[in-house]
Parts: C-alpha cells; structure tokens; sequence
C-alpha cells in the first residue's frame, strides 16, 4: 500500500513539473488575450482634415487603434457595439499651449514657493481636462513629467501630454520667480529650479546645460523665454530677452536630440530674432506685425497664439502689473490672427489657461472664439489635425509613435468623441463639452458614454 501511494505521488509531482515547464516555455496560455474591438455605428465623421463629413458611417477601434472606417455596414464578433444616434465623431481635442501644473494653480502659490501644493492640485486638473475632450495636451511649461508617466500608467486619468518641462529664463526673464531680492551662490540652482518648475540660465555655456538637462528628464521640446510676459512680476512686456547666440545654443541642442525649441514672445523685434535662431513655435506674438509674420511664413515656423480678448472672459491678476501687462498684450489678439491667416502662417490652436480655475474650465468655450476669425473647419482642423502636425515637430522625442494624433482613419490612435449636433455647422457646440459631447474615447477606452 505505501509503495503504491508513494508511486502515485511521484506521478503526481512529475505531472506537475511538467506543467509549469510547458507553462515557463510559453507551450501552455501562451496566446494573448485578444485586443477588445468596438464597433461605433451612425455617426457623421469629421476626419480632422476635409471639411466633407464622412455621412453614416461606422468605425471599428481594437485596442488603442482605429483598423476600419466604412460606409458599409460593419459587424464584430465578441466586442462592443456603440450607436452613435447620428452625432458627429471627431477626433479627441489638443491644446497646444496648456499648464498642467499650472492652469487651476493661484499666482500666490507660485510667488510663495510651493511646488507640493502644484503638483497636488494637477491630479484633478488632468481628469478634468480630458473630461472637456481634451484628450492631448503639449505641456509647454512646468514640471508635469510624474503626472504624464502616472497618466500613461492608467494610475489617473488624463489627456497624452507632450511635457516641454521647466521653461528657461533669462535672470530677470519671464520665468525668474525668485523673491526681489533673493540672489542665489554662483552656478547654483534657486528653489524653482531645483524642483523643476522653471530654470534659469545666463550665457552659452549655462543655457547649454540647463536645455541639456530638460532633455535628460524626458522632455518633448524645450520652452524658452524670449522676450517679456505677463504673469511674471520683473519683465515689462517690450523686453527682447536672450541674444541670438544664446537662441541659437537653445536650438542646437534641440536639433541635437531631433526636436525644436518653442519660445514665450510678444514683440516684433523679438520674434524676428527667434526666427533667425532657427526657434520653430512662437508662443503668443500677439503684438507682431506684417512684416515679421511674412518672416515666420518664409521660415516654416508656427504661431501658437491665443483666442484672448478683452471681454468678459479677461483675466484679473493680483498684481496691477500683471493684469495691466494682460490688456496690453491681448489688444493685438484680432489683428494677429487676421493677418496671419491672410498671411497663410501656420497657425496652432492652444489656450495658456495659467493661474485660474475659471479660464482652465473655458478651454472648449477658447476653442469656439476662434468661430470670431475661422470658419468652425478651419477651427476644429487646427485643433485637431494642424496641432498634430506642429507636434510631430518633436520628431522621435514624440511619445505616441503608434499611429497619428487628430486624424480618424485606419491606425490613427482611437481618441475620439461624439458630438451631439454638428461642430462643422455650430462651432459654439465645443463650448460646453459636459452637455453636448456625449462620449469621449481616449486610447480605445471610453471615458463618458451618455448615449442612449
């Protein structure tokens, strides 16, 4: 009896190894889990390029792609069936010009040195963002590295973020946070710069440095300051900022890792010497003229402005300074953008929401000002296919190289969103994103379904 159970053990663990052998080799559950599929019937597609909808149209998404694009009827086996109720499918919205770290952050908590409190209050600022349909953002200032790599993680929810990380500064520049009088030892770092929020550096060799470092912690692109700005407390908005050698330094090094140096500037004199370093997005420039937008447009280099005015939407700093500096600089937003399209400039669609819950909330409300200058394609492709193409600029420093961005057609990424009603027709629908936008898909997963 014992040598016949002690026979049966030992056939017993031999079985057992066995198996988990077959299961080490990969011979045993070695085919993967099949990718999910949905199907998203009747809908009408803008592509995020023609301004021709795409009418009753279904779209197949597996995984995070799109695979198929029809106006034949479609049929999944297994997967997820979504009626679109004859909405409008779009690709997800981008901005290019946003702050995770800073669009809900008070002026306060930045002049008192408080990166926690920054950091904290960005983890609701990504939800929300891409609750407004927002599903990819170029972070163009800021250190939002940890919240990019937690939102790719699936840890929180959030948009893509191209992160540009701490913008450079001249000392005095745009970017110079330091108390007034505050004067850090030779060669080191103030509390902003050792924290990653903003950096400041002065001279060839120093800029080198610094743009060699944001590059080391994983930036996208690089974001300079190149003249005056409006937030910060010691720079008047006409002050040129950084010398064309210096310009150049920060352009080297980019093109070094294969990207592009983006540059915070308002004025002529300015942008024409960021133009001439060979800087390819110009941040703002509301105050350029003709003459300067005929140099961008010769040179291939994008104007990323703003659709700010002085209207009931203007922003009210808690410096007279700041605030003055905001009027100033937005009284030239109607004139840029109509010259610039008369020019033919490539023009990128971005908010800046900096330093307020209320503006951060308007980011769609942004989008549809520009109804005041664009017809609503015009608008919808800029924030779409035109701010992919001004991020592929980034070149292999792109995080998302599976597929295009802004675009809907086969292996493009499945970002999209459903409109009830048509954009194309009524821009203002993109206004309020909570009532009108009835699902929003990022990467192939759907963040808000309110169809019935």
């Amino acid at each position: 009896m014992e040598s016949h159970e002690g026979s049966k053990a030992m056939k017993t663990i031999a079985r057992m190894i066995a198996a988990m052998t077959l299961l080490v080799s990969g011979s045993v559950f070695s085919a993967e889990e099949p990718e999910p599929v949905t199907l998203i019937t009747n809908v009408n597609v803008f592509d995020g390029v023609n301004e021709k909808l795409i009418s009753n149209a279904n779209v197949v998404v597996t995984g995070n792609l799109i695979t198929e694009v029809s106006t034949e009827p479609l049929a999944v086996a297994g997967g997820t069936v979504i009626d679109g109720g004859g909405g409008t499918l779009i690709p997800g919205l981008s901005d290019v010009h946003w702050h995770m770290t800073m669009a809900e952050v008070p002026q306060a908590a930045i002049l008192t040195g408080d990166a926690w409190e920054i950091a904290a209050r960005a983890v609701p600022t990504a939800e929300k963002t891409l609750m407004r349909g927002f599903t990819t953002v170029r972070d163009i200032g800021g250190n939002s590295f940890s919240i990019k790599k937690l939102i790719d993680a699936g840890v929180i929810d959030g948009p893509r973020m191209l992160v540009a990380g701490p913008p450079i500064s001249q000392t005095g520049g745009h970017y110079d946070y330091r108390l007034p009088h505050e004067v850090p030892a030779e060669n080191s770092l103030d509390y902003w710069g050792r924290t990653g929020f903003f950096v400041i550096a002065d001279g060839v060799p120093a800029v080198q440095q610094r743009a060699r470092e944001v590059f080391r912690m994983g930036a996208s692109q690089i974001k300079i300051a190149a003249g005056g700005g409006v937030a910060s407390i010691f720079d008047p908005l006409d002050v040129r900022q950084y010398s064309l050698e210096e310009m150049k330094a920060f352009v080297d090094v980019a093109e070094s890792y294969n990207s592009y140096v983006a540059a915070h500037v308002f004025t002529d004199k300015a942008v024409q010497l960021a133009v001439e370093a060979g800087i390819k997005s110009i941040e703002h420039g509301m105050l350029i003229g003709r003459d300067t937008l005929k140099m961008m447009k010769k040179n291939d280099v994008w104007l990323s402005t703003q659709a700010l005015v002085d209207d009931e939407d203007r922003m009210v700093f808690p410096t007279e300074s700041s605030t003055k500096k905001w009027l100033e600089a937005t009284a030239g937003t109607e004139r840029v953008y109509k010259l610039a399209k008369e020019i033919g400039v490539k023009i990128a669609f971005g908010t800046d929401a900096i330093m307020d819950p209320g503006m951060a909330a308007k980011q769609g409300k942004y989008l549809s000002k520009l109804g005041r200058w664009f017809t609503p394609y015009e608008a919808l492709k800029m924030a779409t296919s035109d701010n992919a193409e001004l991020m592929e600029l980034a070149g292999p420093r792109h995080p998302y190289q599976e597929g295009p961005l802004g675009v809907i057609k086969k292996g493009a990424y499945a970002d999209l969103i459903i409109v009830d009603g048509n954009p194309l027709e009524n821009l203002d629908l993109v206004a309020d994103p909570d009532k009108n936008f009835v699902l929003i898909m990022k990467d192939g997963k759907v963040y808000k379904n309110t169809l019935k």
